[in-house]
């Protein structure tokens, strides 16, 4: 048994010193808090094939992190991501037989599968633009802190395809509402900031300057409080879309059960009765 408990253990592995190839990582000191930047200014920071298969192995490989527990997402040089790289992707798309078309759009669904699915709550720091595929990554995210400027464009249209992808049309009503999802996905045409903020696809809005920082803020809070207790309503926000409501509370009641069995659920309790704030630890 204690070989068991033992193998479990190391079921789960650190990812602070992970190097990726294709974008940045940086992890805050106590190994808690991830950022990945994508970092293509110059042509604000589209996807390539490596960019999005790396990305996609890198989300379904941090269910087995015993460090990260929040994950932030941005850009560099004032923008967040301009979508598939034209160049890159578009052109070589257009010389693609079907079953290699499909292999790629099942790839990008993938990305948006793995982010969903890692227990780690991810914060989308959004600027300038944010466009396509970058638009769905930011999409995919739990939570997005955005400026003024951002500008948010589901443009598949613009190039002749479907509103349809990566998930587009099941996130995005769910998001903001049905008419406004439809709105933007027939003409492609670009959300503004305070578009965004008003229909609830940001949750804060801030200045350029201050935007990384306010969401590596929201990422700490989040970093500090109960990170399993995260997980799990992680989890379950995502499964409930497809329950009753009578299949949801009899899911959310086996999971608060599972909740109390945690340490962190007794440190709240003693914190309370010592008149202190607790100090989570995420078990």
């Amino acid at each position: 048994m204690q070989d068991v408990v033992h193998s479990m253990k190391h079921h789960k592995m650190p990812f602070a010193t992970h190097t990726p190839r294709h974008f940045l990582w940086d992890v805050s000191d106590d190994g808690k808090v991830a950022t990945i930047t994508l970092n293509r200014p110059e042509r604000k920071n589209p996807l390539t094939f490596d960019s999005y298969a790396e990305l996609r192995d890198l989300f379904r490989a941090l269910v087995y992190a015993n460090d990260i527990k929040v994950v932030v997402v941005t850009g560099a040089g004032g923008n967040f991501c301009s979508g598939g790289d034209v160049h890159e992707i578009i052109g070589p798309l257009t010389q693609m037989t079907m079953p290699e078309l499909l292999d790629f759009t099942r790839m990008t669904g993938d990305l948006v599968k793995a982010m969903r699915a890692c227990p780690q709550p991810i914060v989308a720091a959004v600027d300038g633009v944010c466009a396509g595929a970058g638009a769905m990554v930011a999409l995919a995210a739990d939570m997005r802190v955005g400026t003024p400027r951002a500008r948010t464009a589901f443009l598949f249209t613009r190039v002749g395809l479907a509103g349809a992808d990566m998930g587009a049309c099941t996130l995005l009503p769910r998001m903001i509402g049905q008419g406004r999802a439809s709105e933007l996905l027939y003409t492609g045409r670009a959300m503004t900031a305070d578009e965004g903020l008003a229909w609830g696809f940001f949750n804060q809005l801030h200045q350029p300057d201050q935007v990384l920082e306010q969401a590596r803020r929201l990422a700490r809070q989040l970093a500090d409080g109960p990170t399993f207790a995260h997980a799990m309503t992680k989890k379950l926000l995502h499964q409930e879309w497809n329950m009753g409501l009578d299949e949801a509370i009899e899911a959310e009641a086996q999971a608060q059960a599972i909740c109390m069995q945690t340490a962190d659920f007794r440190r709240a309790y003693d914190a309370f009765v010592a008149k202190q704030r607790p100090v989570f630890q995420g078990d």
